[in-house]
This record gives structure tokens, C-alpha cells and sequence, in this order.
């Protein structure tokens, strides 16, 4: 069994930040990309970002130079730092990971269970 725990979702006023964290527990072998993705009311779940396990980045055209992805590999765990926020990132906001599980030979893609991240004034 693997799992994805998000944090730090919240409300924020326009022009703030916020730090998001996912950490993966189970029977974990390995992790591969760990990503973030979102998912406005009425819209399709959307990339923001995602980073390989060396470190190689990269951002959707609408978050780059506000949001920076980073991951601890010690910690099976991904962030996502959120800068000059805007209304339009409003949004539950969801890890993505792809897991090697132990008795596996093949990675498959777990989903964490989503966090509200609120824009408003």
C-alpha cells in the first residue's frame, strides 16, 4: 500500500505565499517524478510542475517564476513553494508520484487526495 499526503493548503490574500508539502509512505522502492497538478472549478486538472529524482524541473507557462518545485528524496517527500499568488491559482492542488512499490517491476502513478489553495482578498 502506498500513500500521498498533501499539506498546507489554505486561504491567501493576492500577492501572498503559501508552501505546499507531499510526503509518500508504504512500501516504497523508489520514486521517480513527483509532480503537482490542479484543479480549478468547472476546468480540467492542469500540471503546474513536476521534478524528476535529479532534480530536473518543470513549470506550466502560468507558474513560472512564481512557483518553485523541490523534493527531499530522504523524505519521499515534494513541495511546492507558491509565490505573488493570484486569484487565478485558486485551485485544489494534488501530488502526483510515480512509485516503484516493493514486488513491483514497474512504476505506477499515485495521487495524493487534494488540498484547497484559496486566492482571494
Amino acid at each position: 500500500q502506498v500513500q500521498l499526503v498533501e499539506s498546507g493548503g489554505g486561504l491567501v490574500q493576492p500577492g501572498g505565499s503559501l508552501r505546499l508539502s507531499c510526503t509518500a509512505s508504504g512500501s516504497i522502492v523508489s520514486i521517480n517524478a513527483m509532480g503537482w497538478y490542479r484543479q480549478a472549478p468547472g476546468k480540467q486538472r492542469e500540471l503546474v510542475g513536476s521534478i524528476r529524482r535529479g532534480s530536473t524541473t518543470i513549470y506550466a507557462d502560468s507558474v513560472k517564476g512564481r512557483f518553485t518545485i523541490s523534493r527531499d528524496n530522504a523524505k519521499n517527500t515534494v513541495y511546492l513553494q507558491m509565490d505573488s499568488l493570484k486569484p487565478e491559482d485558486t485551485a485544489v492542488y494534488f501530488c502526483n508520484a510515480a512509485i516503484l512499490r516493493g514486488g513491483y517491476s514497474y512504476y505506477n502513478q499515485y495521487w495524493g487526495q487534494g488540498t484547497q489553495v484559496t486566492v482571494s482578498s
